[in-house]
């Protein structure tokens, strides 16, 4: 098969001809139809985290085309599905309780050592498949699992109805944490975003307002549209600085939900945490049931 690789930081991926995946007893080689180019694909070469010869790519869509001996489940040859891109060992505590991404021994697709999406086949677990309904077509399909990592952060927000929500950052994780939030049915739903195109865009998704830090107070404003300070913040860049912003706008015993990877070390101070006895929540992925979610 064809297979895009990683070569050096800076150079561009190298389309080269590999071997085909052969199925793993528990395992399902999918035909791929899409696959989504994450913005953690490009953080991790151009900061050297992959090494040469990885095939990247970890959210894809695909037909069934072999299955192995050991998969369980109603699959069949041509099926349309999708796939958590995970290899959890299936048999600790956090696999019980459908945490396979908090796994210690899982291994993410498109890292490392094993071959994600950006070929013509990829090998997947055959009890992370998802099957794609009519309706839901290969480009949705490969949708499914960055809008399930905004799933899952919307869930560790624990939202309430009269809840007042600011989210920072309005890139594709942002504008699905919206989404997400205002289908929890929130009156005030606030986005913070430096570019007029994914302000735009974020009331589109469901924001009541939207603020441009650069040109207003961000606390200021939000209090002057909620009446207060947030009672969750969704902190979806991922940049030095903006952790200890969340700390310092949410309201006393509020939640900050860390969705942005932030690859830099950062400098946080936590007295505004503790004086407030705020709940910081990180969120980095997602289980069966938020994909499941997204598809429905």
């Amino acid at each position: 098969m064809k297979a895009a690789f990683v070569q050096n930081v800076g150079q561009p991926l190298k389309v080269e001809t590999t071997p085909d995946p052969r199925p793993a007893a528990d395992q399902v080689i999918l035909k791929v139809a899409r696959a989504g180019i994450c913005g953690s694909d490009l953080h991790v070469t151009e900061h050297g985290f992959v090494p040469p010869g990885t095939i990247l790519g970890h959210e894809f869509s695909g037909t069934v085309l072999e299955i192995g001996d050991d998969v369980r489940g109603e699959w069949k040859i041509g099926d349309m599905v999708t796939a958590l891109p995970l290899l959890p060992c299936s048999n600790c505590e956090y696999c019980d309780e459908g945490l396979h991404a908090l796994c210690e021994t899982n291994r993410f697709l498109g890292i490392a050592e094993v071959p994600g999406a950006y070929a013509e086949y990829v090998a997947v677990r055959g009890g992370m498949l998802q099957k794609l309904p009519t309706g839901v077509g290969f480009d949705l399909g490969a949708m499914v699992e960055p809008l399930a990592v905004s799933y899952h952060a919307v869930e560790r927000g624990e939202l309430k109805r009269d809840n007042n929500v600011l989210v920072i950052g309005a890139g594709p994780i942002g504008l699905a944490v919206t989404l997400f939030a205002r289908l929890k049915g929130l009156k005030t739903l606030v986005v913070s975003e430096t570019s007029p195109e994914r302000r735009k865009r974020s009331l589109e998704m469901g924001a009541t307002h939207v603020i441009d830090p650069k040109a207003e107070n961000l606390a200021e404003r939000f209090a002057q549209i909620a009446g207060g300070s947030p009672d969750v913040v969704f902190e979806c860049v991922g940049v030095p600085g903006l952790l200890q912003q969340a700390m310092d706008m949410v309201r006393k015993r509020g939640r900050v939900v860390v969705a942005g990877v932030c690859f830099e070390p950062d400098t946080v101070s936590l007295v505004p945490g503790l004086m407030k006895e705020i709940d910081i929540g990180f969120s980095m992925c997602y289980t069966p049931p938020d994909f499941e979610a997204v598809i429905d």
